[in-house]
């Protein structure tokens, strides 16, 4: 058998990271040190974030190209995200690459979203190189980081030849980097020395019929859809016919109308194109992740790209609030939200849209509450309205057995909140498979817990920690089924008219448990105002105004003094709610309802609830 032919001054390479371990700030000195900017250009910091999600959270969701050149490699560095959540992600941009850059903090180690990430690549036999960054900064421990990465290796059955994986040390801050802490350092040239040497070029043969894997879309408003991937096999150039082979076998014939490579982190138009290049494609509308640009004369397509299953789902619909359209929503009908759905369906195969028997609602599944919770952040921004249900677990069924998303549940606290923390993940049926004190003094320990036990977790142990709880998780695999897991405990208070706010009825409310709204806020009928402590849910008017009389007694006049009411954040607020009730989306405020908003109607819908769950019983 011949040697494959490979592509010497090219190198494809994807960088793993945990959140806030540096991964933006690295590729940002790599960019600067390549010299891909002028001395005279102003260079955005955390370039990588293009998002303003991304910005925000400090987490990567969206996957993007950049491209860097030393001594006449090109290097093309594709940014992976490190959530499970976006595995849909991973699992294409991991397609695309010959080596993995895992790039770890010195003080913290390697963390779980890490191993999601880095499991898929040494599944795929990828050459890893690692990373231990931030070595300057105070208590870094390098060697010890080192030895956890090597075991973490070991867990995940790397092979003998992935074992004998580089490291260099660096600091992405300082733009420095070297392979033995006791050298001298004044730049990166260690870092981009060993990725030529350690990373493969990519097998490529121009000679055979072209071979293109569509990894990742987009769209513009002169090109019409882009589509991202690595040509595998031959050559492309403008305006040459093409065959697109969709997912079904289908065949499709087109041509190329625009055609990009990558510097720094533009697209850069150019004439034609060869095996080995990550490229940007423009000319073929219909275009969908995971199909083939192939040959015209010749056509073949390459394996299809097996992405993980959805774990968790939830119902979409449009706002039918009395308060609709009044908060700057430009998106307001179910024809918006369903065509809206769909195209992210269509760009993103991690995201799954099925119809329901509500009519206008959608069921979209994802492989997590973050995922979702993106999706829907993402529309509030452009403008849609929309209320959405709790997030369900997804369970299959196997013979007789039923099976539920299981994950890994790792938590970072302080030693004097362990029994709390404890005492709340028993009923949730989580199970401790580690222990350890950290560095630091704090307790780090790792769990075994169906999905459904994470949902509401956070806020509660945000609460029972007072916010200093470091929490991750990530998904494990399919188990048997736990048994039930309690739910909430505290009831709701339910607005009984319409109205807005008023300090003396919320005064007289605020005994009962913590309210969600101030003075002054919009209400509904059926909207929910606060927490009942009681555990039932209570209609109450919060509209009710201090009555005027002539009298005068001693105290009536004292000033209100309202307690801080609970500001809700997207991921909170879809934790809380219960099947009964939904979360109002809207460009400006983030709402919690009952899903039937009149009283009556709601109780005559509980009762034949109730009547129909006897019967199935």
């Amino acid at each position: 058998m011949s040697a494959e032919k490979r592509r010497p001054e090219i190198r494809n390479i994807a960088i793993i990271a945990h959140v806030d371990h540096g991964k933006t700030t690295l590729v940002d000195a790599l960019l600067r040190q390549s010299g891909e900017f002028k001395p005279t250009e102003e260079i955005t910091e955390r370039l990588m974030d293009t998002n303003e999600l991304e910005r925000e959270r400090g987490i990567t969701i969206f996957s993007k190209i950049a491209s860097v050149e030393y001594k006449g490699v090109r290097i093309n560095i594709v940014d992976t995200p490190g959530h499970a959540d976006f595995g849909s992600e991973v699992e294409r941009i991991l397609k695309m690459v010959d080596g993995v850059l895992l790039l770890v903090d010195a003080f913290e180690g390697p963390m779980p979203q890490t191993k999601f990430v880095l499991k898929k690549s040494l599944e795929l036999h990828l050459k890893p190189v690692v990373i231990i960054n931030k070595v300057d900064r105070p208590n870094a421990r390098p060697h010890e980081v080192l030895d956890q990465t090597f075991d973490l290796f070991c867990d995940l059955n790397a092979s003998d030849e992935q074992l004998d994986f580089a490291v260099v040390y660096a600091s992405g801050r300082e733009g420095k980097a070297w392979i033995d802490l006791k050298d001298e350092s004044q730049d990166l040239k260690p870092l981009f020395e060993t990725l030529i040497h350690r990373v493969l070029p990519p097998i490529a043969n121009p000679e055979k019929p072209l071979q293109m894997l569509i990894t990742m879309l987009d769209y513009d408003d002169y090109l019409g859809v882009l589509g991202m991937g690595r040509i595998y096999h031959g050559k492309m150039k403008i305006a040459s016919p093409v065959t697109l082979i969709k997912s079904d076998g289908t065949q499709i014939k087109g041509k190329i109308t625009g055609l990009f490579t990558y510097r720094g982190m533009q697209r850069i138009p150019v004439q034609e194109v060869s095996a080995g290049d990550i490229v940007c494609i423009a000319g073929l509308e219909k275009l969908n992740v995971g199909e083939t640009v192939a040959d015209s004369e010749n056509p073949e397509a390459l394996p299809l790209i097996k992405i993980d299953e959805p774990t968790i789902s939830m119902t979409f619909a449009h706002n039918s609030s009395p308060l609709a359209g009044k908060d700057g929503g430009k998106f307001l009908t179910s024809r918006h939200v369903r065509e809206r759905l769909i195209q992210e369906a269509r760009t993103n195969i991690g995201i799954h849209v099925e119809e329901t028997q509500e009519g206008e609602a959608l069921k979209v599944s994802g492989r997590g509450e973050l995922q979702l919770a993106i999706l829907i952040e993402t529309m509030r921004r452009e403008g849609y309205e929309l209320e959405v249900s709790r997030p369900e677990v997804i369970l299959k069924e196997m013979g007789k057995e039923i099976l539920e998303p299981v994950e890994n549940l790792v938590i970072e606290i302080e030693e004097q909140y362990q029994g709390v923390v404890l005492q709340a993940l028993g009923p949730r049926k989580a199970t401790m498979t580690h222990m350890e004190k950290t560095s630091s003094g704090n307790l780090r320990m790792e769990f075994t817990i169906p999905s459904r036990g994470l949902l509401g977790f956070r806020g509660e142990c945000m609460t029972l920690t007072r916010g200093t709880i470091i929490m991750y998780h990530v998904f494990l695999e399919y188990q048997p089924y736990k048994g039930g897991i309690e739910r909430r405990q505290t009831g709701v208070l339910i607005s009984q008219g319409f109205g807005k706010t008023v300090a003396f009825a919320l005064n007289n409310l605020q005994e009962r448990g913590m309210l969600f709204v101030g003075p002054g806020a919009d209400l509904y009928e059926g909207m929910i105002v606060g927490e009942n402590n009681k555990g039932n849910d209570l209609v109450v008017n919060a509209i009710k105004e201090k009555k005027l009389t002539n009298m005068r007694a001693s105290g009536s006049d004292e000033a209100i003094r309202l307690t801080p009411h609970r500001e809700w954040t997207l991921e909170l607020a879809l934790e809380y709610i219960e099947d009964d009730e939904r979360v109002e989306v809207t460009p400006k405020s983030i709402r919690l309802r009952k899903r039937v908003l009149n009283e009556i109607e709601r109780k005559s819908a509980s009762r034949s609830h109730k009547a129909l769950e006897d019967r199935n019983s």
